[in-house]
């Protein structure tokens, strides 16, 4: 079982940034394309971010791009997701996924097996 650790979720006020990050173990950093995904009350979890395992290949939903960013530590065998000029749509719980063995990096959430315990974030207007 593969054991994925977030952090760094929060209240923040819209306008403002939190950095969300979720530590695995090395074998499984160095080897699968990691995600993260949302979901906010009353609605179906939905893919925010994806990283393949050598961190070439980033894609981000729409509503992100350019406000959120999405990175690999090699060193903490992490990976971070840096979110700024939030708004209070963004107010979710985040989960971190790993993507199935050979999955190159996707934004389907079929895709993925493993996933965090989620970490809530709260933006307020």
């Amino acid at each position: 079982q593969v054991q994925l650790v977030e952090s760094g979720g929060g209240l923040v006020q819209a306008g403002g940034s939190l950095r969300l990050s979720c530590a695995t173990s090395k074998a499984t950093f160095s080897s699968h394309a990691m995600g993260w995904f949302r979901q906010a009350p009353g609605r179906e979890r939905e893919w925010v971010a994806s990283i393949n395992w050598s961190g070439g290949s980033i894609y981000y939903e729409d509503s992100v791009k350019g406000r959120f960013t999405i990175s690999r530590d090699v060193a903490k065998n992490t990976v971070s997701l840096q979110m700024n000029s939030l708004k209070p749509d963004d107010t979710a719980v985040y989960y971190c996924a790993t993507a199935r063995r050979g999955v190159y990096c996707s934004g389907s959430e079929p895709s993925y097996n493993n996933w965090g315990q989620g970490t809530q974030v709260t933006v307020s207007s």
